[in-house]
């Protein structure tokens, strides 16, 4: 292989590994988008994906369906969104406060149920990644799109969860943009008073985006535990719910700034996977702190909090001026 294919082989092999950890990025920060919109920010997202990781894994371990799998981390995703809701909505609590102590409850909760249910490291047989050959469509061929030099690697050859979330993104900005529901979001999210005057439910609409926001959470962790690992393993996530959080500020509360956030931040990661790899003369702690550096660097900038919707992070009472 001459030098020039070796470093075309490297950029499509980051490329590619970028694109595959992007995935629980997505799923959890397009939730938290939602959420953040109609005015609530939720911090327990590292907890949630962190049951939906286990209860994923564990559904697909005692079942061998990972349809199941999936279904189980949305519903745990969901229950605990509930319970966020119920918190900051309903009895109008501190939101980081309350978002770090669900958090710290995921953790724990994952941790015991893992040691009680499952006590080692086992793995399944995750989501596979799909390369559309013909063949699987009745046309008796080997001709796969996956097999396509460059484009075929950079394209192809990852699982479902991984194209549902990039599907996910359009979708999302469809949605916030294009529909009533998502203008009553965006409403309650900048002045839920002038919303609530028009006869817009503050309380429904907050209700439904945490919960949701919290559903796709438990699917992020889904995706990294029968997707991208296939195993599970006591605090798996190591701090992704938060740069979720945080890919939210940096995509300017936009699902394809948060798709450029995440492609960003995972494309660093993955370079820093490579260094690592290819044993490059870099100290490996430098390349894993980088990802986290840029995170640090971009947030910095006063401008996207000008961006963000008003009434972010404050109870609504109807009533208030």
């Amino acid at each position: 292989m001459t030098p020039e294919l070796g470093i075309v082989a490297i950029i499509v092999g980051i490329i590619h590994s970028g694109i595959r950890l992007a995935t629980p990025y997505l799923y959890a920060a397009i939730g938290e988008t939602f959420g953040q919109r109609s005015g609530v920010l939720n911090l327990g997202v590292e907890g949630i994906m962190l049951m939906g990781a286990f209860m994923g894994f564990y559904a697909t371990l005692q079942t061998g369906s990972l349809v199941l799998g999936v279904l189980a981390a949305a519903l745990i995703g969901i229950l605990m969104g509930l319970i966020m809701a119920f918190i900051s909505v309903t009895m109008q609590a501190e939101q980081g406060i309350s978002g770090i102590g669900l958090y710290m409850f995921g953790l724990g909760m994952s941790s015991l149920l893992f040691k009680t249910l499952i006590g080692t490291v086992e793995g399944v047989n995750g989501f596979p990644e799909l390369n559309f050959c013909l063949s699987s469509v009745g046309i008796n061929t080997n001709f796969c799109l996956g097999n396509i030099p460059i484009l075929g690697d950079i394209f192809f050859g990852y699982s479902i969860m991984t194209y549902g979330a990039f599907a996910l993104v359009p979708v999302s900005w469809w949605i916030l943009n294009k529909t009533t529901w998502g203008l009553k979001i965006k409403a309650v999210g900048q002045n839920p008073q002038a919303a609530d005057t028009l006869g817009v439910s503050v309380a429904t609409v907050r209700y439904f985006t945490v919960t949701f926001g919290s559903m796709l959470a438990g699917i992020a962790g889904a995706s990294l535990s029968i997707s991208l690992v296939n195993v599970f393993q006591e605090n798996m996530t190591n701090g992704q719910g938060f740069i979720a959080v945080a890919l939210v500020y940096f995509g300017s509360w936009t699902p394809f700034g948060v798709l450029a956030g995440a492609m960003l931040f995972s494309l660093i990661n993955a370079l820093q996977l490579w260094v690592q790899v290819l044993g490059l003369n870099i100290p490996s702690d430098v390349a894993v702190m980088l990802p986290y550096l840029l995170t640090i660097i971009v947030l910095a900038f006063p401008f996207r909090r000008a961006l963000q919707p008003a009434a972010l992070t404050k109870p609504f009472e109807r009533g208030e001026n």
